[in-house]
């Protein structure tokens, strides 16, 4: 199932934490890493959005972050 956020919701969420904290993405459970957080731009117009850039890979996932997002263990 496709999950879609607008920014308010994502500033929403991220508010609930350590403001001091990394930030990472956790990309595809077939090949669980964790990628760091680039660039961002928004598009305008009737199909305005905002677009995180990757900006690199820190590691693999931890298991018990793969288990928290309920990603098999690979």
């Amino acid at each position: 199932m496709l999950y879609e956020i607008t920014v308010g919701q994502l500033v929403h969420q991220l508010q609930t934490f350590n403001p001091d904290l990394p930030v990472y993405f956790a990309i595809n459970p077939d090949w669980p890493h964790a990628h760091r957080i680039g660039r961002m731009v928004e598009t305008t117009g009737t199909d305005g959005a905002v677009y995180i850039a990757e900006n690199g890979q820190e590691g693999v996932l931890p298991p018990a972050i793969r288990s928290q997002l309920d990603w098999a263990d690979v």
